[in-house]
């Protein structure tokens, strides 16, 4: 370094003639965040203004406010909530997949279900991670998604692989949906548009696959494990 650098630093005043390197501006990561609870999202924000590296650059609370935000924006990165009004996380991480693949995309949510990490994997997505995961975390797989890097919540994936596939038919999912609301037989099978006696079978075969002790419990179990949602 030179006197008159040398000066200029301990100054804070430039000499005529010293050179002065100008630093280089930090490219910083353009972030969509999707989280319909607005208390959580905000926080979420918040962390990431911690970053010199990530901006947040746009917020939405629907899952159908995505794609148009994302190609507003022109965001790196969208980090997406699983349970939205307008449609789900994982229905809006396939449209945004298909609309802008150059955007990496991180599911995040309450939900460690492994049949969501299932269908999550199918659009696409380049993360998944479950909103009780570190702080520090988050940041880290902004930064890994966007160099082409994959993140996902290790005891989640060991569950995925555990479970192995989703051992319920669609009809069966569809069934045993239908039933959710308490319908009795006949209401589902005029809904499905079929017989009583098929829909008893397709609920006692639900009950039987999930190792349930009724239909109420088999819809439970299938809902925990992200196999109604199975696409």
């Amino acid at each position: 370094m030179t006197r008159s650098n040398q000066r200029a630093e301990m100054t804070g005043r430039t000499e005529p003639g010293a050179s002065c390197v100008p630093a280089e501006p930090v490219q910083r990561i353009r972030v969509l965040l999707a989280e319909d609870q607005a208390m959580i999202r905000q926080a979420l924000a918040a962390l990431l203004s911690f970053e010199d590296d990530i901006e947040v650059v746009v917020q939405v609370g629907r899952g159908d406010e995505v794609v148009p935000a994302a190609a507003k924006h022109e965001v790196d990165v969208a980090l997406l909530d699983i349970e939205m009004p307008g449609m789900d996380g994982l229905a809006a991480a396939a449209e945004l997949r298909r609309a802008k693949p150059a955007v990496k995309i991180v599911i995040l949510t309450t939900f460690g279900r492994p049949g969501f990490l299932r269908r999550a994997m199918e659009s696409g997505v380049s993360g998944f991670l479950v909103k009780d995961s570190p702080a520090d975390k988050l940041a880290a797989t902004v930064r890994r998604v966007l160099a082409g890097g994959r993140v996902i919540d290790p005891d989640l994936a060991a569950s995925a692989l555990a479970e192995g596939i989703n051992p319920l038919t669609q009809r069966e999912r569809d069934v045993l949906t239908a039933s959710a609301d308490g319908s009795l037989i006949s209401e589902i099978a005029a809904s499905l548009y079929l017989s009583e006696g098929t829909v008893r079978n397709y609920l006692s075969a639900c009950i039987q696959k999930t190792g349930a002790r009724n239909r109420v419990e088999a819809l439970r179990i299938a809902d925990e494990r992200g196999w109604l949602s199975w696409s």
